[in-house]
């Protein structure tokens, strides 16, 4: 991962003067035209789902500046609650936070373009805040929209997804859906990574990908969605590219007793079961709640 880029030069990557690293769209955005030409390909029949799976659409998936993300809600948010929506924490337009930091409550204007199930940008939501942000221990952010469910849902007839309880299971089919590319990844969870170190963060039991999701810059923050229930587990964050060690953009698995394993070509995601005890009445983050372990300011 690297820090985004703006401007000029970022218009010039849109266009395909660069080429894609595994995940973070930062400072790359986008894929060379020939990268995205194989991978629309490869693309196109992952987004076929398993038989006696449920197809997974864009519905409820939003398009940032530089990354994906998703409007996102737990099982006791209400109708009437503010919206909100979930990326990743190293696609925050105030920066990547540093190890230990954490961003709660910033106020934050940005913009997201919703989708409809088969991809089409149907509206803009606007947020009101960084209600939470870190790249501690996971890897995410969730802005809190100044719609709230039932507006945005009567507005454009979407519907938010919703976050699982539990944690991912081994094997489970899901599927990883990109806002900004409008694109689809199909794979398995492969296994559970102890400790996933890139630079200079490290995030616990993340989710491995089997490695038929071969996600690519622009598809970080997007939600991964367990086939079976329709549910987000995880948050696309991250690749080893360059079979590194431990690098940024080469993540590398540290296990219980210190062996370190690279996988090159590898894709990860960080869980999201862990937000929803923290997300209190009114859709409220309340990190003293009880169940949330999620890292403090």
């Amino acid at each position: 991962m690297k820090k985004p880029l703006v401007g000029a030069l970022f218009a010039v990557l849109l266009l395909g003067a660069g080429t894609a690293p595994a995940t973070a769209a930062t400072s790359h955005d986008a894929a060379a035209p020939s990268t995205v030409k194989a991978a629309a390909s490869s693309s196109h029949a992952a987004v076929k789902a398993k038989a006696g799976a449920k197809a997974i659409g864009f519905a409820g998936t939003v398009a940032l500046s530089n990354c994906s993300g998703s409007v996102i809600r737990t099982p006791g948010s209400q109708p009437g609650d503010p919206a909100l929506v979930l990326s990743n924490g190293h696609c925050m337009e105030s920066g990547f936070p540093g190890p230990g930091e954490v961003v709660l409550n910033q106020p934050s204007t940005r913009s997201f373009t919703l989708l409809n199930s088969s991809g089409g940008g149907v509206g803009t939501l606007r947020a009101s805040k960084i209600a939470y942000g870190t790249m501690t221990d996971t890897d995410i952010s969730v802005y809190q929209l100044t719609s709230t469910y039932a507006q945005i849902e009567s507005r454009y007839g979407i519907k938010a997804l919703e976050l699982n309880t539990a944690h991912p299971v081994q094997g489970a089919a899901i599927t990883v859906a990109s806002g900004y590319w409008k694109r689809t990844y199909s794979c398995n969870v492969d296994g559970f990574v102890y400790r996933l170190k890139e630079g200079e963060w490290t995030w616990k039991d993340s989710v491995r990908y089997t490695s038929a999701c071969q996600t690519i810059g622009g598809t970080s923050g997007s939600p991964v969605i367990d086939n079976a229930t329709g549910k987000v587990v995880a948050v696309n964050n991250t690749g080893n590219e360059d079979g590194q060690k431990c690098t940024d953009n080469n993540p590398c698995e540290v296990s219980e007793n210190g062996q370190v394993t690279v996988r090159q070509g590898i894709n990860y995601a960080q869980e999201t079961y862990g937000i929803v005890p923290c997300i209190g009445a009114g859709n409220k983050f309340d990190l003293n709640a009880a169940g949330c372990v999620l890292p403090k300011p």
